[in-house]
């Protein structure tokens, strides 16, 4: 409980979440009320500069575990679902971005923007939407997609 509403986005959270077995490295970000697998915390990676805002979920497991890694500079929006089916990996990019709301059951390719209830890319990132980027600045690098 005090990993997922204790204080301290980028310290003391982090640091319990370390205690249960989540491989952090670097410092990330990871907001009020995440929820990183209980059954199987040792199956989630968050490396350097990753942000995971409130509310979301990151699920290592759905018939066996799997495993999770929120690559560098990623951001995942708030209320946002990570869930793997066991046996595999889910990669978050490096760089990518989900937006608010989004499920993700896929891997994310690098510097990509994802969104929806069934997350599908939507743009390009240019700027990563780190803990120090201001929105404005992040807003002027996505690059939208081809419709073809």
């Amino acid at each position: 409980m005090l990993a997922r509403f204790g204080p301290g986005a980028t310290t003391l959270r982090p640091f319990i979440h370390k205690l249960r077995g989540v491989r952090i490295t670097g410092k990330v970000f990871i907001g009020d009320d995440v929820y990183l697998d209980n059954e199987y915390p040792e199956s989630i990676e968050i490396q350097d500069g990753a942000v995971i805002c409130l509310r979301s979920t990151v699920i290592a497991h759905t018939s066996g575990p799997g495993k999770v890694v929120i690559g560098k500079n990623s951001f995942i929006g708030a209320s946002s679902l990570i869930a793997v089916v066991g046996g595999n990996t889910l990669t978050i990019g490096e760089g990518a971005v989900i937006a608010a709301a989004s499920v993700v059951n896929a891997s994310v390719q690098a510097h990509t923007l994802m969104g929806g209830p069934r997350a599908k890319p939507i743009g390009t990132v240019t700027v990563p939407f780190t803990v120090g980027t201001p929105y404005h600045k992040f807003l002027s690098g996505i690059r939208p997609l081809d419709k073809k």
